[in-house]
């Protein structure tokens, strides 16, 4: 985060839908993207921000590189002039869990995806905070396609858990165990198993 100025956007965006959206990055900083972080972007001209969680990171190859992995001792210059002046940019796919508009949080899909080449920001701990006050979004993690849902929830969890001060920690992932086992009740040793996690998440 930087403390010196406005917020320092983490990526532009690729392209969107309504369930989700996928940004571009040039090599990632050692905390930025990190998988479960929660992400907002701009949508319906700035009236709204879409919030969501990072559930893949995808850094594909060039024809550049390919040629580099054959090379038999490769210096340690060009791998990092290869890292850090890469041309394909790393693909950031994010799961949509809600949105603000005119302050108010909405635990549901938005009406419009964010717009192309917008720029895309980490949510604030205050607005972690804010959005994760209640456990209303934890069905559309559950029932995402083709994610691990059940990682993404434990990460999602570690990222709320640690945006409060200590004293509420572990009020919230009561609640949040709560919530888990009226949705997986009929799926004990899934809950079970999340459970275990959770209690090791603060």
């Amino acid at each position: 985060m930087n403390k010196s100025g406005p917020p320092i956007p983490i990526g532009r965006l690729l392209r969107s839908a309504t369930v989700g959206f996928t940004f571009g990055c040039s090599v990632p900083e050692p905390e930025v993207p990190l998988f479960g972080d929660f992400v907002k972007a701009p949508a319906q001209g700035g009236q709204s921000e879409v919030i969501g969680l990072i559930d893949n990171i995808l850094i594909e190859d060039d024809p550049f590189v390919r040629q580099l992995i054959a090379a038999p001792d490769l210096p340690e210059a060009y791998i990092q002039d290869q890292r850090q002046n890469r041309q394909v940019p790393i693909e950031v796919g994010v799961l949509t869990i809600g949105y603000y508009r005119d302050s108010t949080v909405f635990h549901g899909l938005p009406p419009q995806p964010p717009v192309t080449l917008d720029y895309i920001h980490r949510c604030t701990p205050a607005e972690i905070i804010t959005f994760t006050g209640s456990h209303d979004y934890f069905n559309l993690i559950m029932n995402a396609p083709d994610t691990p849902v059940d990682e993404l929830l434990i990460a999602a969890l570690r990222r709320a858990t640690r945006a409060r001060p200590l004293e509420e920690r572990g009020f919230f992932l009561l609640q949040a165990g709560k919530e888990i086992a009226r949705i997986l009740a009929n799926d004990l040793s899934r809950l079970d198993a999340l459970l275990r996690r959770i209690q090791v998440t603060a």
